[in-house]
This record gives C-alpha cells, sequence and structure tokens, in this order.
C-alpha cells in the first residue's frame, strides 16, 4: 500500500514556481479545494490538488489578459 503523500501550500508554491500568496488565495476562495488533513492550524493537500491549483491559477491569467484586450 502506497502513503499517503501530504504538502503544504508552501510545498505548491514551490512546485508550481508561484508566489505562495497566490496559492494562499486560491485555496482560501475555492471552496472544491478542501484540506485532506489538518496539523494544528496547518492545512496539509493531498499532490492532486496541484493540479486544481494550476488550473485556477491558468484561468485568472486568462481572464486578466482578455480584461487588458478589450
Amino acid at each position: 500500500m502506497s502513503e499517503l503523500q501530504l504538502i503544504t501550500p508552501g510545498r505548491i508554491a514551490a512546485d508550481i514556481k508561484q508566489p505562495l500568496h497566490r496559492i494562499l488565495h486560491i485555496l482560501k476562495t475555492r471552496k472544491h479545494i478542501q484540506p485532506a488533513a489538518r496539523a494544528g492550524t496547518l492545512r496539509l493537500y493531498r499532490r492532486q490538488v496541484i493540479a486544481q491549483v494550476r488550473h485556477e491559477l491558468n484561468a485568472i491569467d486568462a481572464r486578466r489578459i482578455r480584461q487588458e484586450v478589450v
């Protein structure tokens, strides 16, 4: 049986090379992205969350580019 790998928001930010404040914004405002566990006040996420966060960041960037063009 494989171990469940849980990661912190800081690790997500490092993996996708984005500032931590952008990752924290996504994790706080997207209700469908939930922590898998908590250790005190620290929220821990499954590695699959990286793809969800990357998708949300791409959507934000696409909206910003569209607004600049208009």
